[in-house]
């Protein structure tokens, strides 16, 4: 039983969609839902560019990541950060820090599909 989910993300708040799908991902919509197994979704989300992101949450959020080296903490905002690579990979990294940090997570972002 392999369920599809697509959802429309024109005019929703980042957070929200994101929590949403990752809920999906991780299978608690099914009612045979393991927490030790990849669920059989698949989600599509299309519309990512029209998402609600107001200009404060632009300018405000920031992402951090360090190079490893002296001096190396990079930062970029989200709409830097969208600018660059769009807002699909905004929505992805929103989604990947709601689900687990463990071997399933990878694979559970095998079946998320995001289109602008």
């Amino acid at each position: 039983m392999n369920n599809t989910y697509t959802i429309d993300a024109t005019g929703k708040k980042l957070g929200r969609l994101a929590s949403e799908v990752a809920s999906i991902l991780l299978g608690k919509k099914n009612p045979d839902f393991e927490k030790h197994l990849v669920a059989n979704v698949k989600v599509t989300v299309t519309n990512a560019s029209k998402m609600d992101i107001t200009e404060r949450k632009a300018q405000s959020q920031m992402y951090r990541r360090y190079t490893g080296s002296r001096g190396g903490l990079r930062e970029e905002s989200l709409g830097e950060m969208a600018a660059k690579k769009g807002y699909g990979s905004v929505l992805e990294k929103a989604i990947s820090g709601m689900l687990h940090n463990n071997k399933l997570k990878s694979k559970m972002l095998l079946n998320l599909t995001i289109s602008e």
